[in-house]
């Protein structure tokens, strides 16, 4: 028997965020019949966390690999989620996966967005990108996003520059008439989040007086892919009960 494959989103008040996290859970099960996908949410949202492990241990479920689904390695991924999952009935044999990002296949993802908008590959060496995160306290997530910038950069783009919906900076504007008064003759905004919701929204409302706002990666086929690698990843590592952060 695989383990059951637990998806844990953040949740939101706006319902845009759950119905995306849904889509995108739709598309790993078609990808991947043989697995079972389940979802659960940290806050707002039902189902919770908690209330779906509880229900896996009812039914006799033993092996569980937990998928953060997060795009860094900031709070959530090392203090609540293995918080919850240290609660879990104590039957279940649970393996934290990876965080999904950085990967190759995201920067794919980021593309798909961008030329869906009205790009197109001839655009790209005389576009400039910000690349939009929700932003973190955490360092180690901040740096990871300047990373995936600059390694976008080296894809044939114009420039690339980072850019944080809160906690940290540049805000998406600010990168914006950066990219201007570098002389890109376009700025596009890629939104390096996976569902709508309020950090989103600022960040569109930064893109303003950019040429082109991609979507958010959402249900894109690449961040299934992703995801599933995350699960094999976890799946093959030794069975062992989450006692410490993943």
């Amino acid at each position: 028997m695989k383990p059951v494959l637990l998806v844990i989103a953040h949740g939101s008040r706006d319902p845009r965020h759950a119905a995306t996290v849904h889509a995108l859970v739709r598309r790993v099960r078609s990808l991947r019949p043989d697995v079972r996908v389940e979802t659960g949410f940290l806050d707002f949202n039902i189902p919770s966390v908690q209330g779906v492990l509880e229900s896996l241990a009812a039914e006799g479920v033993r092996d569980v690999v937990a998928l953060p689904l997060l795009l860094t390695r900031a709070f959530h991924a090392k203090a609540d989620i293995p918080a919850v999952l240290r609660d879990a009935p104590p039957q279940l044999r649970i393996r934290q996966a990876e965080v999904l990002g950085p990967s190759p296949l995201l920067l794919s993802a980021l593309e798909r967005r961008l030329y869906e908008a009205g790009l197109t590959p001839a655009d790209k060496s005389s576009t400039g990108v910000v690349l939009a995160s929700a932003g973190s306290t955490d360092p180690e997530a901040i740096a990871v996003i300047a990373d995936i910038a600059r390694e976008w950069r080296h894809t044939g783009w114009c420039a690339v520059r980072p850019a944080f919906a809160s906690a940290a900076l540049p805000r998406t504007e600010d990168a914006v008439r950066e990219l201007r008064a570098l002389g890109c003759a376009k700025v596009a905004v890629a939104p390096y989040v996976l569902a709508p919701g309020f950090l989103p929204d600022r960040i569109a409302r930064g893109a303003a007086d950019a040429d082109v706002l991609a979507g958010v990666l959402g249900a894109a086929p690449e961040v299934a892919r992703v995801l599933l690698r995350r699960y094999d990843a976890a799946a093959a590592r030794g069975l062992l009960r989450l006692t410490v952060s993943a």
